[in-house]
């Protein structure tokens, strides 16, 4: 079943279900506000004739029932419903007594009379009214004292008025089956309206989520549907999508750059190889730079597919981690002493500053590897004279660790990619030197591994300042 027939029908049955009762209470209230109605008028009237014969003589019982077009005494006018007609009884009453007409019944007995609860009411000298059932027909009964001169009751007015058997008059009953008749097209109206509302958005998902599969990932969907849930969605939907999108550019871009750089070194080999083969393998002085050529240009293949292997590896959660106590400041002055010749090949000096020890727990020579990429990228940017530093601090259960330099610095339109793949501020300047663009997105992943952040600052003109952390070795312990 589709879902907006679903949504339609669930809907349609809620709505349903809430008139039914909301019909069943109206029915009830209604029904309860005529009845109560029904009696004041009829108390009100059996009042109205018990005053008109307040002091008068009674008729002797039995009496003749009072009907809408007869007087009670000469001058003296009663007020009926329909055809239900009165009977005044005397007091104490004898015999059998009328009953009204409205009851379609023998006469009552005096006891029978007198046991009735309304008949006992009015001979106390209040006024009181009944419903009973009579022959399967309800009728409502009101009776009223009449009082003598001297206050005491000399007589009753007893009135009775059958009451519709379906416990409404008809022309209420149409009223409400008017009403309700109304309410179920509002509802059908609504709930067609509702599931149009709630799915025309979920539809325009399911068709775009299929041309997505279908390999179209420019795919959008509103999210102005003034539903929250369905705008969430759609932003979520398109979040995804453009997601998908930046992740198939990256792709398509990992795969032309990798290409690219397979390419160079591969086509040096191949012609070196053939220069060789030429005849120049012979040639004991011009052989030399040729295989120097193919060495260097092997070991740029072998660099890039290592880099290439350690990035795939991060990306599966896979990358060997050998995680053991050490101390980052005394691994930083070895990376330095390490790197110290080609420093002073740049005239630059290397300094380690801040913290005495910073304990952490970290694989040794992952964390080697990140020190000599940025420290190695620092003294290459850096000019002549001037100082790279290596400044340990500790901050909220973590060792920060910042690399700066006093090199020309970045641009910062470029700062936000510097740790993407292949990216390249200065293309030109790292072809010279033979990088490939992987160095910071490698340092990145191997420091997010280990558990830590990493980001950039740089103003142009003032250097560059690489910043990671990593959690304590009582931090991870406790974790």
């Amino acid at each position: 079943m589709p879902i907006r027939t679903r949504i339609f029908l669930n809907s349609l049955v809620i709505l349903l279900l809430g008139m039914g009762l909301a019909s069943a209470l109206s029915w009830r209230a209604v029904e309860t506000l005529y009845l109560d109605t029904q009696r004041e008028n009829l108390l009100a009237q059996a009042d109205l004739t018990a005053a008109a014969l307040q002091g008068q003589p009674l008729p002797a019982s039995p009496a003749q029932p009072y009907l809408q077009t007869s007087n009670a005494l000469p001058g003296i006018h009663t007020r009926l419903l329909g055809q239900a007609g009165a009977v005044v009884v005397s007091l104490p009453p004898e015999g059998a007594v009328a009953a009204p007409p409205a009851e379609n019944s023998v006469p009552l007995t005096s006891a029978e009379l007198l046991a009735r609860p309304e008949i006992a009411q009015a001979m106390q000298g209040q006024s009181a009214t009944a419903i009973r059932t009579v022959t399967k027909r309800r009728v409502l009964y009101a009776a009223a004292p009449v009082l003598g001169n001297d206050g005491t009751v000399t007589g009753l007015v007893y009135l009775a008025m059958p009451l519709p058997a379906a416990g409404l008059p008809l022309n209420l009953i149409l009223e409400l089956a008017g009403a309700v008749s109304a309410a179920v097209i509002l509802a059908l109206i609504a709930g067609t309206l509702l599931a149009r509302r709630i799915i025309a958005p979920v539809e325009d998902i399911s068709r775009a989520a299929a041309s997505v599969s279908a390999g179209d990932l420019n795919q959008r969907v509103p999210t102005q549907s003034n539903i929250h849930e369905l705008n969430n969605l759609g932003q979520a939907f398109n979040t995804m999508t453009e997601s998908l999108r930046q992740s198939n550019q990256a792709k398509n871009a990992f795969v032309a750059d990798v290409t690219h750089e397979l390419r160079t070194p591969l086509t040096v080999i191949k012609g070196t190889i053939e220069t060789l083969e030429d005849g120049a393998l012979d040639d004991l002085a011009g052989r030399g730079p040729l295989l120097n050529s193919m060495q260097r240009g092997t070991e740029r293949l072998i660099r890039l597919v290592n880099d290439l292997l350690v990035l795939t590896r991060a990306d599966a959660g896979t990358l060997n981690m050998n995680r053991e106590p050490l101390d980052l400041v005394e691994l930083a002055r070895a990376r330095c002493d390490h790197l110290s010749a080609l420093a002073a090949r740049h005239n630059v000096r290397l300094a380690v500053t801040g913290a005495e020890s910073a304990w952490i727990l970290g694989d040794a020579d992952r964390l080697s590897q990140v020190l000599d990429n940025l420290l190695d990228n620092a003294i290459r940017y850096s000019p002549e004279g001037s100082t790279v530093t290596v400044e340990i601090n500790s901050s909220e259960n973590e060792w920060q660790c910042a690399v700066s330099d006093c090199g020309p610095g970045i641009p910062e339109k470029h700062l936000p990619f510097i740790f993407d793949r292949f990216y390249r501020v200065d293309a030109s300047r790292n072809r010279q030197t033979g990088g490939a663009g992987l160095g910071l997105a490698i340092v990145r992943a191997l420091i997010q591994a280990q558990g830590g952040q990493i980001s950039a600052e740089s103003t142009v003109g003032a250097g560059t300042t690489i910043r990671f952390s990593l959690p304590t070795a009582s931090q991870l312990t406790k974790n």
